[in-house]
């Protein structure tokens, strides 16, 4: 892909956004696209959110999981750009409209005290540089289409990273813990919706610790000159499947002593 081929892409994108209609797949249009474009085209959107007048609060990691790597036939991680305006309280109801196909995962968010980067980050650095962790839910939402109608081929990890990582919306639970106070591999989730339990899963899915899964974020943005930021979020990966939102939805999320997370969809 050519420059102007990654910003008409995320052109494209942020207008599916503005309209709510979503787009075609990125991979159809442009068969050669590589991980590199994908991130080319996510980089384009944040230059466009920046100049409008957003502020990055943070980072998401997707895919850290074993079983949606091999569904995606990659064997890496993939991270997205948290902006001001997708933070929403706990027990806050999302207005009608809002998203296109809202879903939301179970995670543990780190929140950073100190800054943190480079190639050589470590477990150690990054349990130095936290704040606190607390509990959350990401709202996911896609602006491109989840399978091509015509032929039913699906998106893939290229189509998803061009798309923010699919993200869309971050819940903070009211819990703060030092990040030592709990072993977060059994920190755990029960996800339900209207009531009803959808998900169950231990932190442990994210990488087998969610720590790791920062250090790899951080090494990641070191090769394109970034680090994480003091104040900033880090989304570290969730450890359920994505719950469908429908009109009406009410998701509680359960993380036991580590606290809870709720939000509500118009």
């Amino acid at each position: 892909m050519t420059p102007e081929d990654h910003s008409l892409a995320a052109a494209d994108l942020l207008n599916a956004e503005r309209t709510r209609k979503q787009i075609g797949l990125l991979t159809l249009r442009h068969p050669e696209m590589g991980m590199d474009d994908a991130y080319e085209v996510q980089n384009a959107i944040y230059r466009v959110k920046l100049a409008e007048g957003r502020k990055v609060i943070g980072w998401k990691i997707g895919l850290t999981s074993k079983a949606m790597q091999h569904a995606l036939n990659i064997d890496i991680p993939d991270s997205g750009i948290l902006f001001d305006n997708m933070e929403f309280e706990t027990g806050a109801t999302v207005p009608a409209g809002r998203f296109i196909q809202p879903r939301v995962e179970a995670e543990i968010a780190f929140v950073m005290k100190d800054a943190i980067g480079g190639a050589d980050v470590t477990r150690a650095k990054v349990l130095q540089a936290t704040d606190y962790v607390a509990p959350s839910i990401e709202i996911l939402d896609t602006r491109i289409q989840r399978t091509n109608p015509e032929t039913g081929k699906a998106r893939t990890v290229y189509d998803t990273i061009s798309d923010n990582a699919a993200n869309a919306g971050i819940v903070l639970g009211a819990a703060h813990h030092a990040v030592d106070a709990f072993d977060l591999r059994w920190v755990g989730a029960l996800t339900f919706r209207d009531g009803e339990i959808e998900e169950t899963g231990l932190g442990a899915g994210v990488l087998n610790d969610p720590v790791e899964s920062v250090v790899w974020l951080a090494r990641r943005m070191a090769q394109y000159g970034q680090s994480i930021e003091p104040g900033q979020v880090i989304l570290s990966g969730s450890f359920i499947r994505p719950v469908e939102c429908p009109p009406g939805a009410e998701i509680h999320a359960d993380f036991g002593s580590f606290g809870s997370v709720d939000i509500n969809f118009a």
